[in-house]
């Protein structure tokens, strides 16, 4: 027999993590689902695993009961489940995973984040209780609420998540002086920023960006067999005025481009979230990203830096000035090479733009 676990945290924080573990590769492939992951545990070792895949396939709890049925039926009945997501108690595309945990004989479930769908929210609590099954709820719960805030915000309001990236000079510039190479930032921060494209169900640019620099908006960097779907590429636009030769409209993804004509951005995401686009990430250029941050809609910030000074070129952020600058919280910085990655979330005060995003997803 192996001497036990010595656990660096309590027993079922160092199962959850597990958890997370799993939930980590279903990020960006489960849309409009979140991602999600379990473990089961009996006598302190893991005897099944599994994780939500996309949309319409199991869910965790299941793809874990299915892994301990193979692979250690024995210990099964008994045993304890951890997952990241309460347990979900109606029909939808599949059965409710607390059918699954009771036909399975689990004798207790540690979940870290209660759903925040208002349809399945503590539902499941009683349903487990009533069959004598023990709940331990609030495990990891920043955790595991961190791992699906997009699907969170989308659940409860309708509108997408926004993840805004730039990559800049010193001085602000996203262009470098005519005659020399359109890129700013090195390679390993330009690979890290497309990897953004996996987690998320659409990518914004401006017209702006579209014209000058024919961007392809695919996915790349280890997106070989993930099964992710190519991100819708919507393409913001006053006049129109598009070249219809871009990368964008000629393609194989060309069916997957989206003009929106004459729309504001509030709007955009409105009409997005209506049609499941649970995530965007904003690309650019400097006009789009300045609008977003002036009408307050960004969620998540990553923001690239050169150690290069252009002394002119297109800025970052353009547009009519802020009306007041804007901080981040849960502040990461991690460098790539001679770059700088700032990631973190916005401050927004408490006003009426929100409120007013939230009546435009009602009436489009």
């Amino acid at each position: 027999m192996p001497p036990p676990i010595a656990y660096k945290e309590t027993p079922d924080q160092h199962w959850m993590h597990l958890a997370l573990d799993q939930a980590q590769q279903g990020v960006g492939l489960t849309s409009p689902n979140p991602p999600v992951g379990a473990v089961i545990v009996a006598q302190e070792k893991v005897i099944g695993r599994g994780y939500h895949h996309r949309a319409g396939e199991p869910h965790a709890e299941v793809e874990a009961i299915r892994d301990a049925q193979k692979t250690h039926p024995k210990l099964l009945r008994g045993a304890t489940i951890y997952v990241t997501l309460e347990p979900c108690s109606t029909h939808g595309r599949t059965g409710p995973c607390t059918e699954a945990i009771k036909a399975a004989g689990i004798k207790r479930v540690v979940f870290g984040a209660y759903d925040p769908n208002p349809s399945h929210r503590e539902q499941s609590r009683n349903i487990l209780l009533l069959a004598g099954i023990e709940v331990t709820a609030g495990v990891l719960e920043e955790e595991c609420r961190a791992i699906i805030r997009p699907f969170s915000k989308w659940i409860t309001t309708g509108i997408p998540y926004v993840i805004a990236k730039a990559g800049q000079s010193l001085d602000g510039r996203i262009t470098r002086p005519a005659g020399e190479s359109s890129l700013i930032t090195n390679d390993a921060a330009r690979a890290h920023g497309r990897r953004l494209r996996m987690r998320v169900d659409a990518i914004i640019v401006g017209a702006e960006t579209v014209r000058k620099d024919n961007p392809q908006l695919t996915l790349r960097d280890g997106s070989a067999g993930s099964g992710k779907v190519q991100p819708w590429r919507v393409v913001m636009t006053r006049s129109g005025d598009l070249p219809q030769h871009a990368h964008l409209f000629t393609d194989e993804f060309k069916d997957r481009t989206v003009i929106m004509n004459d729309k504001s951005l509030p709007d955009a995401l409105a009409i997005l979230g209506k049609h499941g686009v649970v995530s965007v990430l904003i690309e650019g250029g400097g006009i789009i990203l300045g609008q977003a941050f002036r009408e307050k809609v960004v969620d998540e910030v990553y923001w690239y830096i050169a150690p290069r000074l252009c002394g002119g070129g297109r800025p970052s952020i353009a547009g009519p000035a802020l009306p007041d600058s804007i901080e981040l919280k849960d502040v990461e910085l991690r460098t790539m090479g001679d770059n700088v990655c700032f990631h973190g979330f916005p401050v927004w005060p408490e006003t009426g733009a929100q409120v007013e995003l939230l009546q435009r997803a009602v009436s489009i």
